[in-house]
């Protein structure tokens, strides 16, 4: 197990940069996970660390020592790849007996025979011991790339999005078993992955990146609930948050043609008082918008113009004249295509970003 430590990494190919300054620390045994859309730089963060790829700036250390120059064999970590990298025509027992046969490594046959069953026994494969990988499931070939990785014990666990080529309810259940893998072995996980609900429910922290700048560390309370930039708020979040551009009038937001203008609360005000421009994005997530269908004071009078069902809730597309939103409501209002309802904003959940920089004034 060991404590990674990168600073002011950077990475270019050509014109590309695809790393770009990033500082991030994972604690020892933590389950890191970093966070963003297709061509960010994740991958390429996770070769960096394994010493797959040369960092043109910046240092790597584990444990406060630098691994720039070492070889990925002598850095003792394991990449588990987005796609399984068996060997097909091996049994499940050969590619988990693989890394242990390594010239590097002195293990006698009794020991890599404890060690494969012991693996295969936490990872529920053992029944499939002697089966060539070639004739397994995706969920089964995953398992196996995971216990590859564990047999040898290493200092950190590299995933690259790991679970991107399963099904939605086989990721579900290996997103709870790498979780109680995680918990079990003690070690320390870097995570890599493009899904929001695996970052949010797998990680004790998420860094979210983009063109390789990472914009924002922190638990993944802190990423939901208070993102510091446009771009976190509008990554993290099923479905997405609102956001609409605002203009600043006394005590008030006005939101489209005036049709909508929202009361600022106390703390907002404080924080608008030293702000230079007369415009920010306002943000607000769908479940802080409550939907009835009865007229209430400072509510704003609807129309439904599209739901969709996801079982325990309902996703509401509202129409406030030119201005949409998205709210979610209880399944059991039977909320209909077209119905007239009242919806409410609750103010103390909005967030307030600044229209140029898009960085979070509260």
């Amino acid at each position: 197990m060991a404590d990674v430590k990168i600073v002011s990494l950077t990475k270019t190919f050509g014109d590309v940069v695809a790393v770009d300054d990033m500082s991030i620390e994972i604690k020892d045994r933590e389950f890191f996970v970093l966070l963003g859309p297709t061509g960010a730089g994740k991958t390429t963060t996770l070769r960096l660390v394994a010493g797959l790829e040369k960092q043109d700036k910046g240092d790597i250390l584990f444990d406060g020592r630098p691994i720039n120059d070492l070889t990925p064999a002598v850095r003792d970590v394991a990449f588990v790849f987005q796609y399984y990298t068996l060997y097909p025509h091996y049994t499940v027992r050969q590619n988990l007996e693989f890394p242990l046969k390594s010239r590097m490594r002195s293990f006698t046959r009794q020991e890599i025979d404890k060690k494969v069953e012991e693996v295969a026994k936490t990872l529920h494969i053992d029944h499939l011991i002697d089966r060539a990988t070639v004739n397994l499931s995706g969920g089964e070939m995953q398992r196996v790339a995971l216990g590859r990785a564990m047999v040898r014990t290493p200092k950190v666990f590299l995933m690259d999005e790991p679970l991107s080529n399963l099904d939605a309810k086989l990721r579900e259940e290996m997103r709870s078993e790498i979780s109680r893998l995680h918990f079990d072995l003690g070690s320390t996980f870097f995570y890599v992955t493009h899904d929001q609900v695996e970052a949010m429910t797998m990680g004790d922290r998420v860094a979210v990146l983009n063109d390789g700048r990472i914009l924002q560390v922190g638990t993944p309370d802190e990423i939901y609930n208070r993102p510091k930039e446009v771009f976190v708020a509008k990554f993290v979040g099923s479905p997405a948050i609102n956001l609409h551009d605002a203009r600043i009038k006394a005590d008030t937001l006005l939101i489209g043609k005036d049709e909508l203008v929202l009361t600022l609360t106390g703390p907002q005000k404080k924080a608008l008082k030293g702000y230079k421009k007369d415009t920010v994005t306002f943000g607000i997530r769908p479940e802080d918008i409550e939907v009835r269908r009865e007229k209430r004071e400072k509510a704003f009078r609807c129309k439904v113009y599209f739901t969709q069902s996801m079982g325990a809730e309902d996703i509401l597309n509202l129409k406030v004249d030119s201005v949409t939103c998205r709210a979610l409501a209880a399944p059991r209002l039977l909320i209909k295509l077209g119905e007239s309802v009242s919806a409410s904003f609750d103010m103390n959940r909005a967030h307030l970003f600044d229209s140029e920089t898009s960085e979070c004034i509260l």
